[in-house]
């Protein structure tokens, strides 16, 4: 097998997994996963050490463009309340598409339960760095507690997702008002 086709597989897998999981949860057997690619149980085997490894590096893959959907350009010259409504807004956004599902690193945490699984310990981290993001525009903004701050921000950040991703309730003139008071009670410039 030549670079180029093994590079061709791995991409296939990567979105298949992307695809599938992000669909139908993590639970997506080996079976599904290699068929939606159109590799076989070998070669996916060949290009990771498990599903759990495919599933981890299909995460990785995707963390920078959920990022650059999310978070606004590092020197936009917002405020940082400005900034930190931005990431919702675009939580808004998304969440209007029919075919949002919530955050994929959300749902893997929930789905896996196990902080140890290779996919797991990259949600977390992408997680981490949203509420390390919301915790460094509260300390910009002169938030009183930065850090109270931004864990409240990941809470709403992620009820809504998670609320809007089950068709529960709808983001739209939800999620600001209610970001508003945060950052109001928060002292928030």
């Amino acid at each position: 097998m030549t670079t180029d086709a093994k590079a061709s597989a791995r991409e296939r897998l990567l979105e298949a997994a992307a695809t599938l999981t992000y669909r139908d949860g993590v639970g997506i057997g080996v079976d599904a996963l290699c068929k939606a690619a159109g590799v076989s149980k070998r070669s996916m085997y060949q290009l990771f050490e498990s599903k759990g490894e495919l599933l981890a590096a299909s995460l990785e893959e995707r963390a920078s463009a959920f990022v650059a959907t999310l978070l606004p350009a590092a020197d936009d010259g917002r405020s940082p309340r400005e900034r930190i409504m931005h990431v919702f807004d675009q939580l808004t956004s998304q969440a209007g598409a029919p075919d949002f599902q919530g955050c994929r690193y959300l749902a893997v945490q929930i789905e896996l339960k196990d902080q140890s699984h290779p996919a797991s310990r990259v949600a977390h981290r992408v997680k981490a760095n949203l509420t390390a993001f919301f915790r460094a525009e509260a300390e910009q903004g002169d938030a009183g507690d930065p850090d109270l701050l931004a864990r409240q921000l990941t809470l709403v950040f992620d009820g809504a997702s998670a609320r809007a991703g089950i068709k529960a309730d709808t983001p739209t003139g939800l999620i600001a008002p209610t970001v508003t008071v945060l950052l109001d009670a928060a002292g928030m410039r």
